[in-house]
C-alpha cells in the first residue's frame, strides 16, 4: 500500500509516461478488519450476518471493480465513495475517456488520499473490452488467476456436555449431539469481474454427522452449496443457477445480500444498492434462492429479471388438534440456526417446501440519473405458517402465499440523491423507505431517511434500513451528518427515532425510542488512526414478571419500561514499520432499566499486534481483559481469523482472551493458516450452558487452513 501511495505523490509524473494500455499495479490485501471498525457502529450481537460483508469485500478484492466500466449502482455497492464522489467520477469518464491508471484519481475532485487508500484494493482500471482476448469461456475459467480451493478445520478442546455419553433421566436418555466435535470447510470458487462465477461450499457443523443418504437430500456434510453465473453475453446480463442472491431497490422485498444499515458509517451504508443477481457462496443456510434467475437487456435503458427459487427449509411441523382448524398440519415459524446436531434438530431438518418466483424490470436513464423499478414477489409454502396465538402475532403472517409488489426510485440531482421504495404485501400491509443524501459542500455531507412499515406487512426476503430485525411495525426518522472540519479530521454522527406501533416480542405495549452515535476520528499519518465513539440508545421492552408486580400498583396498566444503554469506543491503530502494526481497542458499555437505577456495566481491552516476518511469514496476536456484569452488559469484539472466516466472541463475566495467528506461505500456490484462541474465565466452575457447557473455566479453539490456487 505504501507503493501504492508513494505512487499517487508522483502521479502526475507517471502519467506523462503511460501509453493507452491500462496500467496493472501491484494491489496489497485490504484491511478487512480496520475496515469493519471503520463501518459497523457498534457489535451488539453474533446474530447479524459480519460474514457477508467480509466476503463481499473479499471478493470486490480478489475480482475488482473496474473504474472504467461499473455503473453508478456497482460504485455505490462499494460503501466507500460518497455521491458527490461517484458523480465526478462519472462524470471524468465521459468528458475525458478511459482512466489510463488508477493513480489518475488523484486528479478527480473529491478524491484525497485517504479515499483512494481506502478503495485501491477493491478497484481496478482496464480496457472495457478485456474480456473478448481472453478466449472461450472455459479457456478463460481453466487460465483465471482467481481460482482457488479452501480446506479449514476447527475444534473446541474441551469436552462440552453434548458430546459425553446420555445420561438417564425419568426413564429417556438425554439429549446429546449424534456428530463429533470437528467442524469442517470444504469451498472452492474460480470467478472473474464481470465474466464469470463457478464454485461450491460443503460444511459440517460440530456435532453434525456425515452422512450419505441423496434421497434425503444428505450428501456427506450437512450444508452443500454449489453455484454457476455467467454475465455479460450481449443482451443477457446475468444468467445465474444454483444458489445465488438478490437485491432490488432499497431491499423492501428482496435484499439476501450485504446490508450494513445504522453504522460509524453515516451517510454512505444508508442506501441499498440495486445489484440485481448475484453469486451465493457464504456459509449462511437461509438467506439464499436456489433455482435460476437472469436478467436481460430488453432495451437500451430497460433491463428485467426473473427468477424461481425452490428449495426445503428447517421448520417444526405440527399437527393441528383443532377438526376445524382451517390447516391439519402447520409450523409456527421458520428455524434459521442453521444446526442439526442432535435428534430433535435433525426431525426439523429441511421439512418445509418454500418456492419463490418473481422479477424485476428496471428503466435507468442514459445519463445514470435516474433509476425506477418495480419488482414482484410470490413466495408459497407447502405447509401453512400459522404463529402461537399470542397478542404480538395478532398481525403476523399466517397462510402458505404471500405475495408483495414494489415500486423503487433512484434520483440525482447536482449534489443531491433522493432514493426510495414502496411495496404492499398480501392482506393490504404496506411498506416505504426514503432517503436523501446531500453534499453540502466539498467536507459536509448529510442525509435524511424516512420509513414505515405497517404491523401487517410481511416481506420474507427483506431487509431494509430499520431498527427491528425485520421490516414490520415500525415507524421512524434517521437524521446523518459527516464534517471533515479539517485535514485528517472527521466527525461522525446519527440520531434515530423510532416507533413502534404495535405489541413486539418482548414489549407488551407500543413502544419508542432512539439511537445515537457521535464519532471523531483523526489520521495523523497515512498509515494510522484513532477515533473516539460515543453512542445511546433507549429501546423499551418488558420487565422481568416480578418487578411488573411491583409496579402494577402504580401504574393502570403494567407497561413496558425503558432501557438504557451507553457505550464508549477508542481504537487506535498504527503501522510502525512496513512489517510492524499495532492496534489498541478499549470498549465500555453501562445498562440501566426502570426496576433497578443502578448501572450494570462492562468493558474490554485489546491489543493486536501483527508483524510480517518475511513475504512466506505473517504473525498476529492478541491479548485482551474483559469484565462483565452479567451476559446483558455482554462485550462483542471483532477477531481477526483465518481469510473467509469471521470471529465474533461474546465476553461476559471476568476473564481474559488471547489468540495468534500464523499466515504461512509454503509456495506460489499454498498457504497455510494457523491459528490458536484461549478464554480463561475467572471466578467460574463452568462455561456456556446446556449442551455446549464446559466444566472448568478454561476454553481453547483450534483452526487450521489450508488455500490451494490453482
Amino acid at each position: 500500500m505504501r507503493n501504492c501511495l508513494a505512487g499517487l505523490v508522483a502521479g502526475g509524473a507517471l502519467l506523462l509516461s503511460h501509453s493507452l494500455k491500462a496500467q496493472d499495479y501491484i494491489r496489497r490485501p485490504p484491511d478487512l478488519d480496520r475496515l469493519t471498525q471503520e463501518l459497523f457502529a457498534e457489535i451488539q450481537s453474533d446474530q447479524v450476518p459480519y460474514e457477508d460483508l467480509y466476503e463481499t469485500l473479499l471478493q470486490y478484492y480478489q475480482t475488482p471493480i473496474n473504474l472504467n466500466t461499473a455503473t453508478r449502482e456497482e460504485l455505490r455497492a462499494l460503501l466507500l465513495l460518497n455521491e458527490n464522489q461517484i458523480t465526478t467520477l462519472l462524470n471524468h469518464r465521459k468528458a475525458n475517456g478511459d482512466l489510463l491508471s488508477v493513480y489518475e484519481l488523484q486528479s478527480i475532485e473529491g478524491y484525497d488520499l485517504r479515499t483512494i487508500n481506502r478503495i485501491l484494493p477493491f478497484v481496478s482500471v482496464q480496457s472495457s473490452n478485456a474480456n473478448r482476448s481472453r478466449g472461450t469461456l472455459w479457456q478463460r475459467i481453466a487460465k483465471e488467476d482467481n481460482n482457488a480451493l479452501y480446506l479449514r478445520y476447527e475444534r473446541v478442546l474441551q469436552q462440552r456436555q453434548g458430546y459425553t455419553p446420555p445420561t438417564i433421566y425419568q426413564g429417556q436418555p438425554t439429549t446429546r449431539y449424534l456428530g463429533s466435535a470437528d467442524k469442517m470447510l470444504i469451498r472452492y470458487r474460480v470467478s472473474h469481474t464481470k465474466d464469470f462465477s463457478l464454485g461450491f461450499s460443503m460444511e459440517k457443523d460440530a456435532g453434525e454427522q456425515l452422512i450419505w443418504n441423496p434421497k434425503n437430500g444428505q450428501f456427506g456434510a450437512d450444508y452443500v452449496s454449489a453455484h454457476f453465473v455467467i454475465q455479460e453475453r450481449g443482451r443477457l446480463k446475468t444468467l445465474a443457477l444454483g444458489d445465488y442472491q438478490l437485491q432490488f431497490g432499497q431491499g423492501l422485498l428482496l435484499s439476501s445480500g450485504l446490508g450494513v444499515g445504522k453504522g460509524a458509517e453515516t451517510i454512505t451504508t444508508l442506501r441499498r444498492s440495486s445489484l440485481g443477481v448475484r453469486a451465493y457462496s457464504s456459509l449462511l443456510e437461509n438467506t439464499f434462492f436456489r433455482g435460476g434467475a437472469a436478467t436481460v437487456q430488453v432495451a437500451p435503458t430497460v433491463q428485467a429479471t426473473a427468477f424461481v427459487s425452490h428449495k426445503n427449509v428447517d421448520a417444526n411441523l405440527q399437527q393441528s388438534q383443532d377438526s376445524l382448524a382451517q390447516f391439519d398440519e402447520f409450523t409456527s415459524g421458520l428455524l434459521y440456526t442453521g444446526f442439526h446436531r442432535t435428534a430433535s434438530e435433525l426431525a426439523n431438518r429441511h421439512q418445509l417446501q418454500e418456492t419463490i418466483g418473481g422479477g424485476n424490470a428496471t428503466y435507468t436513464s442514459r445519463d445514470g440519473n435516474l433509476a425506477i423499478g418495480a419488482t414482484g414477489v410470490f413466495t408459497h409454502y407447502g405447509t401453512a405458517l400459522l404463529k402461537r396465538p399470542e397478542p404480538y402475532n395478532r398481525f403476523e403472517f399466517s397462510g402458505k402465499d404471500n405475495l408483495a409488489l414494489s415500486l423503487n426510485y433512484s434520483y440525482v440531482y447536482r449534489n443531491f440523491l433522493l432514493f426510495g421504495e414502496t411495496a404492499r404485501s398480501t392482506g393490504g400491509g404496506l411498506g416505504t423507505v426514503n432517503g436523501l443524501l446531500a453534499s453540502l459542500g466539498p467536507q459536509v455531507d448529510a442525509a435524511l431517511l424516512v420509513r414505515h412499515y405497517d404491523a401487517n406487512f410481511h416481506t420474507l426476503y427483506g431487509n431494509a434500513f430499520s431498527e427491528n430485525t425485520r421490516n414490520i411495525n415500525e415507524t421512524g426518522v434517521y437524521l446523518g451528518l459527516k464534517v471533515r472540519p479539517i485535514a485528517q479530521w472527521e466527525i461522525s454522527a446519527y440520531y434515530d427515532q423510532f416507533r413502534f406501533p404495535w405489541l413486539r416480542y418482548r414489549a407488551s405495549a407500543p413502544t419508542d425510542g432512539h439511537d445515537a452515535l457521535v464519532r471523531v476520528a483523526y489520521s495523523p499519518t497515512k498509515t494510522s488512526l484513532l477515533y473516539v465513539q460515543a453512542r445511546q440508545r433507549l429501546k423499551p421492552r418488558d420487565l422481568a414478571t416480578a418487578d411488573l408486580l411491583n409496579l402494577a400498583a402504580n401504574r393502570v396498566l403494567p407497561l413496558p419500561g425503558e432501557q438504557l444503554r451507553q457505550s464508549l469506543l477508542v481504537y487506535y491503530n498504527t503501522d510502525i514499520s512496513t512489517a510492524l502494526s499495532l492496534r489498541t481497542r478499549l470498549q465500555t458499555s453501562r445498562l440501566r432499566d426502570d426496576t433497578n437505577l443502578a448501572w450494570r456495566s462492562g468493558y474490554a481491552l485489546a491489543q493486536d499486534v501483527s508483524y510480517q516476518l518475511n513475504r512466506s511469514l505473517k504473525l498476529t496476536a492478541r491479548y485482551s481483559l474483559f469484565d462483565a456484569d452479567d451476559y446483558d452488559t455482554r462485550q462483542y469484539v471483532y477477531e481477526q481469523d483465518v481469510l473467509l472466516a469471521v470471529s465474533i466472541p461474546a465476553l461476559y463475566g471476568q476473564g481474559t482472551r488471547v489468540y495468534g495467528i500464523a499466515e504461512i506461505r509454503l509456495n506460489r500456490a499454498m498457504t497455510l493458516w494457523l491459528r490458536y484462541a484461549e478464554t480463561r474465565y475467572r471466578h467460574q466452575g463452568t462455561i456456556g450452558s446446556g449442551l455446549e457447557t464446559i466444566q472448568g473455566s478454561l476454553r481453547n479453539e483450534v483452526k487450521a487452513q489450508l488455500r490451494v490456487k490453482f
